[in-house]
């Protein structure tokens, strides 16, 4: 074997051999960056809550303490003054949702790319949904009831107003998901635009409408169990009054009415569902 054979054998031999890293030098500096900033963010956040740590340390017999006074639970008070109050939270909720389609629908139409093909109004429905989810249900119903006064009208704004935003957000979305084949099709023979929505993409939207809607129906009924603290309406009034006057047992009955409720409403969503999807 001559020294020029001998010479390419060995030549792979003596390359270095390379070193895998899951990471580069910054990306590890990055990930470093980001844990800094978590943790820099937790203790600024401890510093600016100012704990006391009295009270902390003191909390397990406070809590037990007002366990012990919420029992036994004040069933005589459900008929009279809970059951009706429970009602009225149902009602705030169904209405708030069926309210809120009449916004939700044509700002969906408005914010998906495929139906309005106009940048300017699809930012401007967008403009719209956002504003909805950033302002939290409570406050729609502070500011709702400066204007119409205390009472189930303020609560059933405040729940539409909320949730235009999240099933207009949604519906947009699944709108811009559909199959546009057959809308092309509809389109192509002349179609009028009330029959393409009505024919192309509401058969396709249809599951994902009603899911978003029933979904929205059971949020809002846990929403408007409490609008009632700051004077919208329904079973939070009752809780508000019960807790002002430390009648703790009549506080324990509520709140188990308030989750067979909830409970109730998630069953039922559920069945429903399985109906028509």
């Amino acid at each position: 074997m001559s020294s020029h054979t001998q010479s390419m054998e060995q030549a792979p031999m003596s390359q270095p051999q390379r070193h895998w890293q899951r990471f580069t030098p910054l990306q590890r500096l990055s990930r470093y960056l980001v844990y800094l900033v978590i943790v820099s963010a937790f203790v600024i956040s401890v510093r600016t809550v100012e704990v006391i740590p009295e009270f902390l340390f003191d909390a397990p017999q406070q809590m037990a303490d007002m366990f012990a006074r919420m029992w036994p639970l004040e069933w005589a008070s459900y008929p009279a003054t809970i059951h009706g109050a429970l009602m009225e939270t149902l009602h705030i909720a169904t209405l708030g949702t069926l309210l809120c389609l009449l916004l939700a629908v044509p700002l969906a139409l408005l914010n998906a790319g495929n139906v309005v093909a106009s940048p300017w109004l699809n930012w401007l429905a967008r403009f719209f949904l956002v504003s909805s989810r950033s302002v939290n249900s409570l406050v729609w119903a502070l500011l709702f009831v400066a204007v119409f006064g205390p009472g189930v009208i303020a609560g059933v704004l405040a729940v539409a107003l909320r949730s235009v935003g999240f099933v207009g957000k949604l519906l947009a979305e699944a709108i811009e998901e559909i199959n546009m084949g057959s809308i092309e099709a509809l389109r192509a023979t002349g179609a009028s635009t009330a029959s393409v929505l009505l024919k192309g993409y509401w058969p396709q939207v249809m599951p994902a409408f009603f899911s978003i809607v029933l979904f929205r129906w059971d949020i809002n009924v846990r929403e408007s169990a409490v609008l009632g603290l700051v004077g919208a309406g329904g079973i939070g009034v009752v809780l508000s009054d019960a807790m002002n006057l430390f009648m703790w047992e009549r506080v324990a009955t509520i709140l188990v009415s308030i989750l067979v409720v909830v409970l109730l409403a998630e069953w039922l969503v559920v069945q429903v569902r399985k109906r028509l999807l």
